[in-house]
């Protein structure tokens, strides 16, 4: 992650310091079209019209459409901030593990699932140094980070590595959830989230790469 100065999870657009009710519809709206039909399949045009608000209006918000990909992303990550703050709040180490298992579960579960919005977009940006996909970067980061603080509040000797390996099961489970049988892929999610439970209090191996 770079250093010196906000990231783009931090940024705001800077014209519209207090949330207008035409931004906050223009946002819902794109952030269902985007998470259902993909993001370069929705037009600006689009978003317009089923906002009800005009182009101008767009565009005194959101200066470009990729500005409010980074917004709808943006909104997303906030929403899980807040819903792990709320985990945090009444689990602890191994416990807040397998409340951050049960959340992905039960997003494999929801009706009208796609995947992970992240990887949904990362897919459709190819550019790594774009804002889209640096928001993407720090989204996981962030999310790799609170997984390690809850594995070292366990007490792993290296809570990196499960970290890292419960990111990429998510990563998985969360893909398969959505383009096989999303049963089948909670299952196999549990199962590998259980496999990293256990390893709570075995010695690591040499060959670890725990930075």
């Amino acid at each position: 992650m770079s250093s010196g100065g906000p990231s783009a999870l931090e940024r705001r657009p800077a014209r519209t310091p207090a949330r207008s009710v035409a931004r906050e519809r223009l946002l819902a709206t794109a952030s269902e079209l985007f998470y259902a039909e993909g993001i370069n399949n929705v037009g600006v045009n689009r978003i317009v019209s089923a906002s009800k608000v005009t182009l101008a209006t767009f565009y005194r918000h959101f200066p470009s459409k990729q500005d409010l990909v980074v917004s709808y992303l943006q909104r997303i990550h906030e929403h899980l901030v807040e819903r792990a703050d709320q985990l945090a709040a009444s689990a602890h180490g191994r416990d807040l593990v397998e409340a951050f298992r049960a959340d992905v579960i039960a997003e494999i579960g929801h009706p009208d699932y796609r995947g992970c919005a992240f990887i949904n977009a990362a897919s459709e940006f190819e550019d790594r140094d774009s804002p889209v996909r640096r928001v993407v970067a720090e989204h996981r980061q962030w999310y790799f980070d609170r997984l390690r603080r809850a594995f070292a509040d366990a007490g792993h000797t290296s809570p990196a590595n499960p970290a890292r390996h419960f990111v990429m099961l998510r990563d998985g489970a969360v893909t398969a959830g959505y383009l096989d049988s999303a049963t089948a892929a909670q299952r196999t999610f549990k199962r590998g989230v259980d496999g990293l439970l256990w390893s709570i209090g075995i010695e690591t191996l040499p060959t670890t790469d725990d930075p």
